[in-house]
């Protein structure tokens, strides 16, 4: 699923058709509806193994979980239950029993106070895709406990997710950046409306989060790099 295009572009998977789509939304939907969230883990699985985490989320799971409007409590009801089922078909995706793949340097988090990171499940299921892994370490991740993640983990590249501009602090996450030079800190996620400056960047889709994340070979676990010591325990 990983092809070179002439100038060394990345391309993770091809597009899913429109008829695919189509049908992928149809069976979701009614999946969720019935507040059947196992069913709907079970559609995007197999549609994950026949296109790709990268197009299945671009072009099936971002649309469905935008359209809900969550007014109604019937509504309500059925996003949580979209987003549950969407949660687990992420998680169980390539994952073998009895095997851990390496983080590859890589750390996941959700910004502080961020509750919502199903885009950080996507990075690390595509990331699975690809045969590699990540240290995932879920939503609302303090800022002092950022720091001291990577100060015990010692990564290469952070990223960080962010659903609302309530979170996404520009400023916060640009200082961090100052703060780790050696690491290559990335914004995910619609909730940076505020430009993020040199050091830190941000990333536009889960495509571009993967090929950042493919960067530095695997293996490099970054162990060489000296954060200095650790200020929280």
């Amino acid at each position: 699923m990983e092809t070179i295009y002439p100038g060394g572009r990345l391309v993770l998977t091809h597009p899913m058709p429109a008829d695919a789509v189509q049908v992928a939304y149809k069976r979701v939907s009614l999946a969720a509806e019935d507040l059947d969230g196992s069913r709907v883990a079970t559609v995007l699985l197999e549609m994950a193994e026949a296109w790709g985490v990268p197009a299945l989320w671009e072009q099936v799971c971002r649309p469905l979980l935008a359209r809900l409007p969550g007014r109604t409590a019937s509504e309500i009801a059925i996003e949580h239950a979209l987003a549950e089922g969407v949660r687990v078909g992420l998680d169980v995706y390539r994952r073998k029993p009895g095997r851990s793949l390496p983080t590859g340097g890589v750390l996941l988090a959700g910004a502080e106070q961020e509750t919502h990171c199903l885009g950080l499940h996507a990075l690390a299921a595509a990331l699975r895709e690809q045969d590699r892994g990540c240290l995932h370490l879920g939503p609302a991740l303090p800022w002092h406990a950022l720091t001291s993640a990577v100060h015990r983990a010692r990564p290469h590249t952070v990223v960080l997710w962010s659903q609302t501009p309530v979170t996404g602090r520009a400023y916060r996450l640009v200082r961090f950046a100052r703060d780790f030079p050696a690491l290559r800190v990335y914004g995910a996620g619609p909730g940076w409306i505020e430009p993020l400056t040199a050091p830190s960047a941000h990333l536009d889709s889960l495509s571009d989060a993967v090929a950042a994340c493919l960067a530095v070979r695997p293996g490099s676990d970054a162990h060489h790099i000296r954060y200095g010591p650790v200020p929280y325990r």
